[in-house]
């Protein structure tokens, strides 16, 4: 039987936790899961032809457990605002990266729990889980583990702003040619006028076991060693795997490396620069590796940010995010100017398929805020229902007008004065609000035939 969609939207805003697992018996598994998959790729290798092409693969060396951190109290909604903003430019549909972020809100009946317990699977996911098992783990799988990124790094870097941004957007603006390995997003530890910290992370899910995740982090380890910052082998990095048993509760396994690398230095970055528009560049996908360990390596293909291009890369990195930010509030033409060619700027300029476009011309005041955004209408159960996406209005202002620099002064001096959720008494629904300045919400639609639907004021 169906829940009427009050329940649902309650049970959206219901807090509860997932525990994360990070040790150094982790560590151990893992290392024998990827000497397991290095020795099946050999023996596949020695039955083909092409017996002279090395396929191993490099990993993260160094790997260790997360310090300190073992569950996250959250709520549904936040974990699919996560996920929203996740995807807003992953142009993996039929939509080319045009209100991509709306794919979150498929899962709004698939997890369930309270503040007493972990929370897990309701009866809707596990039945889309029988059905689209791989898509929902993925999904779902990079929600919580963006989650659980954002949390670590906060707590670490009190000093600093997290922007979470796809890799894959940012590595097309410098390279061509990406291969089938490469981290799933940078997180980028930010604070004006300062050094900026760089993380590659890969996050996988999977609807088994701690097996499966154990494997999932093996693979990991060698998507983020695609990407070094600076110095060779000095890049941190973060590493989940998200488990959603069908019986049993979310547990994210996590594991990071360490080092003085992903540092982009403050000389290389000049007043005005992120305002300006970039175009793409043409590096050679190839790792500068020591004389001394370069024998030894299977292959050097890479992305390697040197000294010379770390102004550029900060440049892509905060315009990426500021593309992601307009293009969750549904404003096509301000997200274009923010990225190049290869980026996909063509997918939001011009003419948008019906079904597939977002605009953004829609405005609502939540927690005292004046937001502004797009909107998206679909029935929750047989009800009508409305999500809305935004940013802070003066906020989406500066990005429009391609103040990208004011911008993240402005959040920043912010990033700890955002109201939280409960003080929102007349929108009617879940919300959630971001240090960015986004806003998810969802609240069914004004009935006039319903006096259960009409939200108060």
């Amino acid at each position: 039987m169906l829940k009427p969609a009050e329940e649902v939207l309650q049970d959206l805003i219901r807090e509860s936790n997932f525990s994360v697992h990070s040790d150094s018996e982790l560590v151990g598994d893992v290392a024998k899961a990827a000497e397991k998959e290095d020795e099946e790729r050999a023996k596949k290798q020695a039955e083909k032809s092409d017996k002279d092409k090395d396929n191993t693969l490099r990993r993260k060396p160094g790997l260790r457990p997360l310090p300190e951190l073992q569950s996250i109290a959250i709520t549904p909604w936040e974990v699919l605002h996560v996920l929203g903003r996740a995807i807003g430019l992953a142009r993996r549909g039929a939509a080319r990266g045009l209100a991509e972020h709306w794919g979150a809100l498929k899962y709004s009946q698939a997890l369930t729990g309270d503040s007493g317990t972990f929370m897990h699977l309701s009866e809707e996911g596990k039945a889309t889980a029988e059905y689209y098992k791989a898509i929902q783990s993925r999904e779902l799988g990079t929600g919580f583990a963006l989650a659980t990124a954002r949390r670590f790094l906060k707590d670490r870097y009190p000093d600093r702003f997290v922007s979470i941004v796809p890799a894959d957007t940012v590595l097309q603006a410098g390279w061509s040619k990406l291969g089938t390995y490469k981290p799933q997003y940078f997180a980028e530890l930010w604070k004006p006028g300062k050094h900026s910290l760089v993380f590659p992370i890969s996050c996988k899910g999977n609807h088994g076991d701690i097996k499966q995740s154990q494997s999932q982090l093996a693979s990991a380890s060698a998507h983020v060693e695609m990407v070094h910052i600076g110095p060779w082998n000095e890049t941190p990095v973060l590493i989940f795997s998200t488990e959603i048993p069908p019986e049993g509760y979310v547990t994210v396994h996590a594991l990071c490396a360490q080092g003085g690398g992903g540092w982009l230095k403050r000389e290389h970055v000049k007043p005005g620069d992120l305002d300006k528009e970039l175009s793409d560049e043409n590096y050679f996908p190839r790792l500068q590796v020591p004389s001394e360990v370069e024998e030894s390596l299977p292959h050097s293909f890479g992305f390697h940010v040197t000294p010379e291009r770390y102004g550029w890369f900060g440049r892509v990195l905060a315009r990426t995010a500021a593309a992601g930010v307009t293009a969750f509030a549904g404003n096509s033409e301000a997200t274009a100017q923010y990225l190049t060619k290869r980026q996909g700027k063509q997918h939001f300029e011009g003419f948008a398929h019906a079904g597939s476009g977002s605009v953004q011309d829609v405005e609502h005041t939540l927690c005292g805020i004046e937001f502004a955004g797009t909107d998206h209408v679909f029935r929750l159960n047989g009800v009508r229902v409305e999500a809305f996406s935004g940013v802070a209005k003066d906020l989406f202002n500066l990005l429009v007008k391609g103040r990208l620099e004011q911008y993240r002064r402005e959040i920043y001096d912010r990033r700890s004065s955002w109201p939280s959720p409960s003080a929102n008494e007349s929108w009617g629904g879940p919300v959630s609000i971001h240090p960015d300045g986004t806003v998810l919400a969802m609240r069914l639609l004004p009935d006039p035939s319903c006096p259960r639907c009409q939200p108060e004021g």
